[in-house]
């Protein structure tokens, strides 16, 4: 008799969520028995709804949007990933059903950026527009690939200067405000959630270097305003999170499974649907 494991998503709200369907359509290529939902779960329910979840016997848990740092408050052990993001995606039952907290987030950003869109992000110079979360959790796999230099540019510069401040051992990092931005970039990360409502920063004209690539964390069925600025400044590429989204459930899948899915065949697919 095979025995279905159980993992969800919880977030508020999540019924946009593509993650059921990501992990189904792993599950179904590397033929691992499980079951994948979305639970939406506003933040002051999440303690609750999180220790039923696990004593019902669920496996793993990914967090999304607000509960990544409850996540990270709840976890019983953290990798070095999430300790430095400060938040988690991902919760992990282990042997001794303790939770193992992880943030995989990053790794599946540098992960579509590299393998999927061929980018060599060692000796570049690379961008990152906010200084919140979205922006935690991508700086050290970033750093991790040797930039020639990696600047956090935010509204409220303090923010900006504070959280490259924090990772200032591990690489070559600043932080300024947008109005300080006056020098090119090859890679602008665009990691506030404001182009999805056809908002961007007070970006200065001249910012992509030439050949230079746009990436936007966020994703939707139309390109976001951060997409279309890059197309408008001639970048060579001009991305959005799909890929990274992804990626990022493909780490968290192989975390709790200890199998790593083919995950060119999902984003072709999701890419087709839109």
């Amino acid at each position: 008799m095979t025995i279905t494991d159980h993992y969800a998503v919880f977030g508020h709200p999540i019924n946009h969520s593509k993650s059921p369907r990501i992990h189904r359509l792993f599950a179904e290529q590397t033929g691992q028995a499980l079951e994948y939902t979305a639970q939406d779960v506003p933040a002051e329910q999440f303690q609750k709804a999180v220790s039923t979840f696990f004593a019902e016997g669920g496996k793993g848990l990914n967090c999304t949007v607000p509960l990544k740092e409850l996540a990270w408050g709840y976890a019983d052990h953290k990798t070095e990933r999430a300790q430095l993001s400060k938040a988690v995606n991902t919760l992990a039952r282990q042997a001794d059903d303790s939770l193992l907290g992880d943030n995989t987030d990053g790794i599946g950003l540098a992960t579509d950026l590299i393998d999927n869109h061929g980018l060599d992000l060692s000796g570049i110079r690379i961008l990152i527009l906010g200084a919140g979360g979205a922006s935690r959790g991508i700086i050290l796999p970033l750093l991790e690939q040797v930039p020639q230099t990696l600047v956090i540019a935010n509204r409220t510069v303090d923010k900006a200067v504070n959280l490259a401040a924090e990772f200032h051992n591990r690489g070559p990092i600043s932080g300024c405000g947008f109005d300080d931005l006056n020098r090119q970039f090859d890679l602008i990360l665009n990691a506030t959630s404001a182009s999805l409502s056809g908002q961007l920063p007070p970006l200065p004209a001249g910012l992509l270097a030439e050949n230079g690539v746009c990436y936007d964390l966020a994703y939707g069925n139309e390109p976001t305003a951060f997409v279309l600025w890059g197309l408008e400044n001639h970048a060579a590429k001009s991305l959005d999170g799909l890929g990274m989204l992804v990626e990022q459930a493909a780490e968290a899948f192989f975390i709790w499974r200890g199998v790593r899915p083919n995950t060119q065949p999902v984003i072709e697919l999701l890419n087709s649907e839109r």
